[in-house]
C-alpha cells in the first residue's frame, strides 16, 4: 500500500527527491519549504524551487517560519503521514514534528557521514580536497545530522569536479535511494545502523569572508577553494579596470608552473602565483556579466604579467 509521505525541503537539490517520490506512486499529502523570501533588484518575494515544484504538482504546500508554535506542530501531527522525507529544508526539527510520522522521519544528507554533517557538506568536501563523499539516507534524530544510517552510496570527487557538479550528481543519487529506502520502509526491512563515533567534522554555512581568494596559500588550496565555491556564491579576486576596483568570480582553474610573490600575474594568461606554485584561471565571471573563458575576458582587459593583485 503507499505510504502517505509529508515532503519537507527547500532548494534546487530537493526537488528530483520530491518528483522521484512522487512519480514512484507514493502519497505526498503536503510539502514543507521556507517561507518566500525577498530577493533581486525589487526584493520582490520569491517562492522556493521546492514550493513551485510542488504547485506545479498540484500538491498542498506549508510554509511556516518554524515550529514553535503548538498550532504549526498539530497541523504537522494532523497530517497522519506515515514517513516524513527531509531534504535540505533548512529548519532543525523539534522532537514532536519529528516523532510525528508513524514510521519516522528520513533525511537525505549528501556527505560520508559522520563526516561533514551540516549545512554547506558539498561546498566543505571540495574545499577540504576530499576525493571522495557520499549520500546518506538517515533516521532523523534531535541531533544535528547525527542520526543512524540506513542507506548510501560513495560517490568520487574527481580533480576537476566543482561544487555545482557534484551537487546535481548527489542530488539525482539521492532521490533514487530515497525511492529505495521508502521500498524498503514499506516493507518493513529497513535496516539502520548508528554512525561511528569517530571522524565527525561540521560542514558550515559559507559565509562572505571566505569567499576571497587567499592566494598567499599552496596552489593546491587555491584551486579546492575555487572548486568549492563554483558557481555560487563563487571565490574572487579584485582589480581595477579602467580606474574601478572590480570583483572577478573565478569559476574554474588548473595548477601552473612559475614562482613570483603570492597574487602576482606570472604572464599575460592570468597564471597567478601561489604561496607555492601557481594557478591558471579558466572561466570566470565579472560583476553583471555571463560566465566567459578567461581567454575572451582578456582579449578585452589586458592584464599584463608582474600585476599583483590583493591576497
Amino acid at each position: 500500500m503507499p505510504l502517505n509521505i509529508v515532503f519537507m525541503g527547500t532548494p534546487d537539490f530537493s526537488v528530483p527527491v520530491l518528483d522521484a517520490i512522487a512519480s514512484a506512486g507514493n502519497r505526498v499529502v503536503a510539502v514543507y519549504s521556507q517561507p518566500p523570501r525577498p530577493a533581486g533588484r525589487g526584493m520582490a518575494e520569491v517562492k522556493s524551487p521546492v514550493q513551485r515544484r510542488a504547485e506545479a504538482l498540484g500538491i498542498e504546500v506549508r510554509t511556516p517560519v518554524n515550529f514553535k508554535s503548538d498550532g504549526d506542530r498539530e497541523a504537522f501531527a494532523a497530517l497522519n503521514a506515515d514517513v516524513a522525507v527531509v531534504v535540505a529544508y533548512g529548519l532543525l526539527l523539534p522532537k514532536p514534528v519529528l516523532d510525528a510520522p508513524r514510521l519516522g522521519s528520513f533525511n537525505v544528507h549528501a556527505s560520508k557521514l559522520p563526516r561533514w554533517r551540516g549545512a554547506a557538506p558539498i561546498q566543505r568536501a571540495i574545499m577540504a580536497g576530499d576525493t571522495v563523499t557520499a549520500v546518506n539516507i538517515m533516521r532523523m534524530e534531535q541531533g544535528l545530522d547525527t542520526g543512524p544510517v540506513c542507506l548510501g552510496r560513495d560517490v568520487p570527487i574527481p580533480r576537476s569536479m566543482t561544487a555545482g557538479e557534484l551537487h546535481d550528481e548527489l542530488s539525482k543519487l539521492g532521490a533514487a535511494l530515497m525511492v529505495e529506502a521508502l521500498a524498503k520502509i514499506e516493507a518493513g526491512e529497513i535496516d539502520c545502523v548508528p554512525q561511528p563515533a569517530e571522524g565527525a567534522t561540521y560542514a558550515a554555512k559559507i559565509g562572505k569572508s571566505e569567499t576571497r581568494i587567499d592566494f598567499s596559500r599552496p596552489a593546491d588550496d587555491v584551486i579546492n577553494h575555487i572548486r568549492g565555491l563554483s558557481p555560487y556564491p563563487g571565490a574572487w579576486f579584485e582589480i581595477t579596470i579602467g580606474g574601478k576596483a572590480e570583483r572577478i568570480r573565478v569559476l574554474t582553474a588548473t595548477a601552473a608552473e612559475g614562482t613570483a610573490e603570492a597574487g602576482t600575474l606570472i604572464d599575460d594568461n592570468l597564471t597567478i602565483a601561489c604561496g607555492t606554485g601557481a594557478i591558471r584561471v579558466e572561466r570566470l565571471q565579472r560583476a553583471g556579466k555571463q560566465p566567459m573563458a578567461a581567454a575572451d575576458f582578456l582579449r578585452g582587459t589586458r592584464l599584463a604579467a608582474g600585476l599583483r593583485l590583493a591576497c
